[in-house]
């Protein structure tokens, strides 16, 4: 069964007449006729009672009506939702973010798309890296920012990617506090609060090992905030991104051991995203993040 059969259908049953239909309709009768017996034909009766001077609805036509009318009234509110959707009048979009995410103000760039489509309802998500690269490419997020020192995995694309320059924070009072570059050698044993779980973490493990230094924990904490509130404390130093330790007021120093940088990408599923309201929103975001 057609969508045209059925408005073909309405069609006669409003104008009495397949002569009258075909001219609402801007087709021959002809055609008109057909689509109609093609209908009958999947349905397996008559629909109209035919004479030579008006068409009326059978029993079986009667009954067919009102789903008639409810499927073209279903069909035409959903081209109205789609048209809302692509028009972006309404609609919704996921985008995952890591807590050290800083090459972009994301609540202030989500509130200004939200002022421009306020019929978009938006869900932010933050977690592990992993998790996330996980949930962009199970369909469950559209967009994430990742954190990553190796390749992003071969299912995902990235739409834009920024350096993030990873730094030592110290506590007050820290003997390498008063310096401005430090040795990797330098923290050999040093006690070390770790972000747990993190890359992060990961990372400085590696870097650890390869230079063969100890990486000496004592605590760890899986808040970035916390984290720095336990540097502060005097736990231990830790390894954060340079715009974390400037906000912390915390003396820090520039790393002079190589790697201690990493890649921050913007990723979704594929370089076509089939959502419309995640297309603006990377657009918006790529403009924020070129102009943080």
């Amino acid at each position: 069964m057609e969508l045209r059969q059925i408005e073909h259908f309405l069609s006669v049953v409003r104008a009495g007449s397949f002569t009258g239909a075909a001219q609402r309709v801007h087709i021959v009768q002809s055609a008109l006729s057909a689509s109609i017996r093609k209908l009958e034909a999947e349905l397996g009766t008559q629909l109209f009672e035919r004479t030579t001077r008006r068409v009326v609805l059978t029993e079986a036509g009667r009954a067919f009506l009102p789903s008639a009318h409810r499927i073209l009234a279903e069909v035409v509110s959903g081209r109205g939702a789609v048209s809302a959707v692509t028009g972006l009048s309404r609609g919704q979009v996921a985008i995952g973010t890591i807590q050290t995410l800083s090459v972009l103000d994301l609540p202030m760039s989500l509130g200004q798309f939200r002022t421009r489509y306020p019929g978009v309802r938006i869900h932010v998500r933050d977690g592990r890296v992993p998790d996330l690269a996980a949930a962009v490419g199970s369909g469950e997020l559209d967009l994430s920012f990742l954190a990553a020192d190796q390749p992003l995995p071969d299912e995902l694309h990235s739409f834009a990617r920024w350096t993030q320059y990873l730094v030592l924070l110290c506590p007050p009072g820290h003997r390498l506090a008063p310096r401005r570059r430090v040795r990797l050698a330098e923290l050999d044993d040093e006690p070390f609060v770790d972000f747990q779980g993190s890359g992060i973490q990961a990372m400085v493990a590696r870097l650890f090992a390869a230079a063969d230094l100890r990486h000496h924990r004592v605590c760890e904490a899986t808040h970035m905030p916390l984290l720095v509130e336990l540097v502060a404390a005097g736990l231990g130093i830790t390894i954060v991104p340079e715009p974390v330790a400037e906000k912390s007021g915390l003396p820090f120093a520039r790393l002079e051991q190589p790697g201690f940088s990493r890649a921050i990408h913007l990723a979704g599923r594929s370089p076509e995203l089939t959502n419309p309201a995640a297309r603006a929103l990377l657009d918006h975001l790529l403009v924020q993040g070129a102009n943080p």
